[in-house]
């Protein structure tokens, strides 16, 4: 058994710019960091005693005979990449809810393809892990989702991403010192707004017509660099916070699905608290909302949205890593034929003991 443990993100800075229809003309660039809240996902082989080949288990519980037949879109299209022949079990656990915008399609699809890399004995880079994952996403799925997500989860950390017109992603650690480090993450406050979406959707509102908010996309572009320089330069984090109020003012005016009115008015409470500014992770329209507070006044802040559920984070730096494996019996191919009679031999058997047992009860 192989069980693969993925960060989710947090994205502060430069989310739009990840989108290839965006950065294939202008380039683009993020920062983010990835948190210690997790996607795990365990695979193993099956035994060949059971009449499935394919189970996966998450929300629901699937049972099938071929990989045609697996309805999450992702599993299916992951084992079929990576050729599995095999019959395999898989099982997903998650510390935050899904369609919530702390990346966990991506991180699921990054995590898989790492336990199934795993599974097949190869231990891979994170750029080929982000690569793969890209790929699987936006070629094979066709889901209308940026490059940050897939990257963040297999790197892992506090990165400034950088995404070129080539194509070509450059994946750069912030530099700073462990103190400033754990001050910028005082200041972050977590908060579940309730509203589950999925984001291709909420993206799919302007990631298509990027045109005709050019001025928008760079000013929010702009911004990656001048937090770079607070955060690198020592400057004070209130500045930090306000290019964040900023960048909610570009992001909301994307399109009328990035907020709505239940949002802005839980925005507009922390604000009027003492929070410096904020953001819907993800692409918007729910999920989780990230809001940028002094540590002095966070505790109006929390009581002013009591309602709502608060999720305590830190950094964390490991990426997509692989945290159990255990070798398994290698069962052969005749093992694995064998195992599609073995259930109806085992039906057969059971009804011939059934009735012996009848017949003695009658004697």
């Amino acid at each position: 058994m192989i069980i693969s443990r993925t960060p989710y993100r947090l994205s502060f800075f430069g989310g739009g710019t990840d989108y290839p229809a965006w950065y294939r003309q202008h380039g683009g660039a993020v920062l983010a960091t990835t948190i210690d809240k997790f996607c795990y996902l365990s695979c193993r082989y099956l035994p060949p005693f059971f009449e499935h080949r394919i189970r996966v288990v998450y929300s629901k519980i699937e049972l099938c005979q071929h990989i045609d037949e697996v309805s999450h879109a992702a599993v299916r299209e992951a084992l079929r990449f990576m050729g599995c022949g095999r019959s395999i079990e898989i099982h997903h656990d998650g510390d935050l809810p899904a369609r919530s915008g702390i990346g966990s399609s991506s991180s699921f699809t990054v995590g898989l393809l790492h336990a199934l890399h795993a599974l097949n004995g190869r231990m891979i880079s994170k750029q080929q892990l982000a690569r793969e994952g890209i790929h699987l996403e936006q070629d094979v799925l066709k889901e209308t989702v940026g490059s940050q997500d897939q990257v963040l989860a297999a790197y892992g950390g506090l990165n400034h991403v950088v995404f070129h017109r080539s194509g070509e992603i450059d994946v750069c650690p912030v530099v700073i010192s462990p103190e400033r480090k754990a001050e910028l993450n005082s200041y972050v406050m977590l908060y579940f707004t309730g509203i589950n979406r999925t984001s291709s959707n909420v993206a799919g509102s302007y990631a298509h017509r990027f045109s005709e908010r050019e001025k928008q996309m760079k000013a929010i572009s702009s911004l990656v660099d001048e937090s770079l320089n607070i955060l690198v330069g020592g400057r004070p984090l209130e500045e930090f916070g306000q290019l964040l109020h900023e960048s909610w003012v570009h992001k909301s005016s994307l399109s009328g699905a990035v907020t709505n009115p239940m949002i802005d008015e839980i925005y507009e409470d922390a604000l009027a608290e003492g929070a410096l500014g904020g953001k819907l992770l993800g692409a918007g329209g729910g999920g989780f909302l990230m809001l940028f507070v002094s540590p002095d006044d966070q505790d109006r802040v929390a009581h002013r949205l009591k309602n709502l559920v608060r999720v305590p984070i830190r950094f964390e730096n490991a990426g997509s890593q692989i945290i159990f494996l255990d070798p398994e019996v290698d069962y052969s191919r005749e093992d694995e034929e064998r195992s599609l009679a073995g259930p109806r031999v085992y039906r057969e058997l059971s009804d011939c003991f059934e009735d012996r047992a009848s017949t003695r009860a009658e004697g």
